[in-house]
């Protein structure tokens, strides 16, 4: 062995214990209780969040809107069945509400695109508009519903999309479903825990042509306590699966 091919042996067996290390704390971030959860209480039953902790600026920004009451009276505005449904300000209002008063800033969260987190069914994600730094806006959430997806379509999507479909998320998105296009271009900052059964009746509620729910789907969002976020994390561990790389 030369003493070039030795050097280069010893950096990939550098890079590759670096990578395990970083998918081992991902795994294991993933499988602790998260510092946040959220309740969604809609006229459809409630739905239970858990916020990520590596996704701090989307937390932090949803938690701090919640509290200024950003999500008191809001309602799911555009759903589009088996992909996602969408709440909270639509992209017009967003937009004026920019134009109008062009002194504020921040106009968008910086995305915190991670890829321990993706758009598996449950996912919670941030809306935005067609940016180039994908930043998302403050005031609009989704969540994901989605549909399976067979090896053959993924890797279709990955050619056209420009992506590659970790090996993890593929069993995900053949056995439980999901928006596999969406990865890499949305932040996803959180996950269904409870209530996936709530989410799945308000995707499917009748629309009309520009993807508007026929019956206004209300909702409110809340702030759970330190205790009930411990509870629900002892309830609910077992059934929610770890998102990793």
């Amino acid at each position: 062995m030369t003493s070039s091919s030795f050097i280069m042996t010893i950096k990939t067996k550098i890079l590759t214990l670096t990578l395990l290390l970083t998918l081992f704390s991902t795994f294991a971030q993933a499988q602790s209780a998260q510092s946040a959860y959220v309740r969604l209480i809609t006229n459809k039953g409630n739905i239970t969040l858990m916020l990520y902790d590596g996704t701090p600026k989307h937390r932090d920004n949803f938690l701090k809107t919640i509290r200024e009451g950003k999500f008191n009276d809001a309602e799911f505005n555009r759903v589009i069945k088996a992909f996602v449904s969408q709440g909270g300000d639509l992209d017009d209002t967003i937009l004026n509400r920019e134009k109008l008063h062009p002194e504020e800033t921040p106009k968008r969260i910086p995305a915190e695109i991670n890829g321990a987190y993706f758009h598996k069914k449950g996912a919670l994600g941030a809306g935005r508009d067609d940016n180039p730094q994908k930043s998302s806006y403050f005031t609009q959430i989704y969540l994901v519903t989605g549909k399976t997806y067979t090896d053959e379509q993924m890797d279709d999507l990955e050619k056209k999309r420009g992506i590659r479909i970790p090996l993890q998320h593929r069993q995900v998105y053949k056995k439980t479903g999901g928006d596999p296009q969406l990865d890499g271009f949305y932040t996803v900052f959180g996950e269904i825990v409870e209530g996936m059964d709530v989410a799945d009746k308000i995707n499917n509620v009748s629309t009309n042509a520009q993807d508007v729910p026929e019956e206004a789907i209300k909702f409110k969002a809340v702030i759970l306590s330190k205790k009930e976020s411990a509870e629900i994390f002892k309830r609910t561990i077992k059934t929610v699966k770890p998102s990793t790389p």
